[in-house]
């Protein structure tokens, strides 16, 4: 029920709720009257009488009503007041929240803008740094190590003939492959121990030996430095031979027989 259809009969006095209970009285008593027979004397007394005994209870039932419908209105107001309490708690929990919220994103972008200009500035002094220092002078490069190119050869008559060749090239000794070789297959066969035992060298004691028949004495004067003091070495017979005739006949290659 709306409020306001109730607001005129809270406001009633006790003489008014009175008068309205007399003429609720009155009006029970009339008809009362007008549905019992008798004289009107009679009649005059009875009609009194009703009125008379209607009175308290009408007073009573407005009073009861009036009491019901003031409770009702006070329960409604006592919840209307709560509800708006709590609709006034919630928006300032909520305005709070938002408040706390706010304050939270404000310190964080905060501390990020100063961790950003702390970095900024570190890079700036950095790079200070870095302008002061003269920069380093690049260093050499450094020289590839040449490794000597180790030449290896056969130990066979070709072998012993190519390394002698390069031992010569390097001593400034003339001579070549051909010449070598046509000379130690005629004084030996090419048997590095072979030894000479009835030539007059032999007969002098001074045997010829080796892959070309080289004395001692011949041996040890053209001796080439690098090669081995055995005269029966393959590499170290051959370069002194050739060392003898190039110093007697200017090569190896012109020697065609005993020399």
């Amino acid at each position: 029920m709306p409020k306001h259809a109730n607001s005129g009969l809270s406001r009633l006095t006790r003489t008014h709720k009175l008068s309205v209970a007399g003429m609720a009285a009155a009006g029970a008593a009339a008809l009362a009257l007008s549905v019992v027979p008798g004289n009107a004397a009679d009649h005059g007394k009875t009609q009194a009488a009703a009125v008379e005994n209607a009175q308290p209870a009408a007073f009573s039932a407005v009073d009861t009503a009036a009491r019901t419908q003031q409770a009702t209105i006070a329960r409604q107001a006592d919840s209307s007041a709560a509800k708006g309490k709590a609709e006034a708690a919630a928006k300032k929990a909520a305005a709070e929240k938002a408040a706390k919220a706010k304050a939270v994103a404000a310190a964080k972008a905060k501390a990020a803008k100063a961790a950003k200009e702390r970095a900024a500035k570190a890079a700036a002094s950095r790079s200070a740094v870095r302008t002061a220092i003269p920069a380093a002078a690049p260093k050499p490069a450094a020289k590839p190590v040449v490794k000597p190119v180790v030449k290896t050869y056969a130990n066979n008559l070709d072998g012993w003939i190519r390394e002698s060749l390069d031992i010569m090239a390097k001593k400034g000794i003339p001579g070549s492959y051909n010449g070598i070789y046509r000379n130690l297959m005629r004084e030996s066969s090419g048997n590095p121990n072979a030894i000479n035992l009835w030539d007059v060298n032999a007969q002098n004691g001074i045997p010829s030996k080796g892959l070309l028949q080289v004395i001692d004495p011949t041996f040890r004067t053209y001796h080439v430095p690098g090669t081995s003091w055995n005269i029966y070495d393959p590499v170290a017979n051959i370069t002194a031979a050739c060392n003898y005739a190039a110093a007697t006949y200017g090569s190896m290659d012109n020697v065609n027989s005993a020399y």
